[in-house]
């Protein structure tokens, strides 16, 4: 068996993994993208396909005004009594940066929550509130029928160690109450910004697994291990057991946040975050992926990699032609925040299109018309048909590479002063304290308009040609496609998601002009190297 790895190429980060008879489950974060978490299936550990989004009505998840990269953090996915468990946290504030040792109070709001289901693609239960004091919940079912709920503690004190170590507390199964006291029963190691715990039973050992070295290029796996659930936890012997902090040059970075599960066979792997630079800017537009890793244990009772370095293939590139005919949207694509999509959006509107009612800009925080799909590889070409008449300048719709409100490229129709039909891109750039740019407007004919964009690496062209014509007016600028990522940024602001390529409408004057999208074809490229 040998996995392509990534195994779930782009934006699916913290993956959380679970076996339920002979059947696998990853659940990933989804941060702001609605609805709220991804959970892929597998019967081989190879070949994994897209199940479920479970967090999917305003009774589990509502993210409208989340900061960017905020909302659904690290979900655990567990499976107990018949059912699935999956906790997960709603970050509601961000506050200050943590690194590049910034001081005072660091205020932040941590929700955490818990919902159940007796299959993966039902209808799973509304959310249960459980605490607040950090982020990173997960679930432990020992062997004497207890559950326990562990997540990191948050200190925001001035001069304190934000990442204040790992707390524990028991979990009544049937109500979601927490019993008893909150103890700390891991204060993390050296390399800080301790996070992301599982707890696993062992012959007669609890082992904890955490993440360690904040998500970017020093993060790691650390392990430590006790005979009581309490502690005191020894710390492993020979440091982190997954990293790519000391192998600059691996294609695989950012290797971390990880969690075990058991084969059939008595197999144990690995299923952990990783980012897949570009060779010349170093930056990860694909976003934290998901990757996975044969460990053993050893005859000392420590768990070690099977092999010495996480090892990267290409996965098979994508070819997806989606019409909007059916009800639903197709899989790939999502939202942002709001759990009413019908405000945003409609199929049965103009059937056979997609409609998106022209909303707030996409810089919004509430309810924004943008929908859109992961990138998930270095070179792809996207295509889409729009039938769209704008009124006047404070209205536009578009094709958009997306990464969060503060960097975006939008290929909009728009109209002039005098009513006139423009295509032009705005460009929203993560340089200095932010910066917004229009390009050349350049006119455009009547009719429906196909509309094109094509990513090679760091380079991001557009293009755009009336329905049925052959030839496309190519925009003569090239723009930097390396900003959608978790590198580029304003200072001080969380950046943990991935780049999108998708569909936006937005209507500034508040009178909802809609736009009409017919197909989107996004075809990835061969020779990502």
């Amino acid at each position: 068996m040998t996995p392509n790895n990534p195994i779930l190429p782009g934006f699916n980060p913290d993956p959380s993994i679970v076996r339920v008879g002979e059947d696998y489950y990853i659940a990933t974060s989804t941060f702001e993208w609605y609805p709220g978490v991804q959970i892929h299936h597998s019967c081989d550990l190879v070949n994994w396909t897209l199940v479920a989004r479970p967090l999917a009505r305003a009774s589990q998840l509502d993210m409208r005004g989340n900061p960017d990269s905020c909302g659904v953090w690290a979900p655990d996915l567990t499976y107990a009594n018949g059912r699935f468990h999956l906790i997960f946290t709603d970050v509601k504030r961000y506050g200050r940066t943590t690194v590049d040792g910034a001081k005072g109070a660091s205020l932040r709001d941590f929700h955490n929550y818990w919902v159940s289901c007796d299959r993966i693609d039902g209808a799973w239960t509304d959310a249960v509130y459980l605490n607040s004091s950090g982020f990173d919940p997960a679930l432990f079912h020992d062997d004497d029928g207890r559950s326990w709920l562990l997540n990191m503690l948050w200190d925001h004190r001035p001069d304190r160690k934000r990442f204040a170590g790992i707390v524990i507390q028991q979990m009544d199964m049937d109500t979601g109450r927490l019993l008893g006291e909150r103890r700390r029963i891991f204060d993390g190691t050296p390399l800080g910004f301790t996070e992301g715990p599982h707890l696993y039973k062992r012959d007669g050992w609890y082992h904890l697994l955490v993440a360690e070295g904040g998500t970017e290029r020093g993060h790691a796996v650390t392990m430590a291990r006790s005979r009581d659930l309490f502690g005191p936890y020894e710390v492993h012997p020979d440091g982190p057991v997954l990293t790519a902090r000391d192998t600059p040059d691996a294609p695989l970075q950012r290797t971390g946040h990880g969690d075990l599960v058991e084969t059939l066979e008595g197999e144990t792997w690995m299923a952990y975050l990783c980012g897949r630079p570009l060779p010349a800017s170093n930056r990860c537009v694909l976003g934290r992926e998901t990757a996975i890793q044969r460990m053993e244990w050893g005859a000392d009772g420590w768990l070690r990699c099977a092999e010495p370095t996480p090892v990267a293939t290409n996965p098979a590139p994508v070819e997806a032609r989606n019409l909007f005919e059916g009800p639903g949207l197709p899989a790939a694509f999502q939202w942002l925040r709001t759990p009413e999509p019908e405000n945003i959006f409609s199929l049965t509107e103009r059937p056979g299109h997609l409609r998106l009612f022209g909303r707030e800009t996409i810089g919004s925080h509430f309810e924004q018309a943008l929908v859109a799909r992961r990138q998930t590889a270095f070179r792809y070409d996207v295509r889409t048909l729009v039938d769209y008449e704008p009124e006047h300048f404070q209205q536009a719709a578009g094709i958009v590479a997306y990464y969060n409100s503060t960097k975006y490229h939008f290929l909009q129709i728009t109209a002039g002063d005098a009513g006139e039909r423009l295509v032009q891109v705005l460009s929203v750039l993560p340089n200095g304290e932010g910066q917004s740019l229009m390009g050349p407007a350049v006119p455009a004919p009547a009719g429906p308009l196909e509309l094109r964009a094509v990513v090679d690496h760091e380079a991001l062209r557009f293009a755009f040609r009336a329905e049925g014509a052959t030839e496309w007016i190519w925009l003569p600028q090239d723009f930097d496609a390396s900003i959608l990522s978790d590198e580029a940024t304003l200072a001080g602001l969380p950046n943990f998601t991935g780049a999108f390529v998708g569909m936006a409408c937005q209507d500034m004057s508040g009178s909802g002009h809609p736009a009409d999208f017919r197909y989107f074809h996004y075809v990835e490229r061969l020779g990502d190297d």
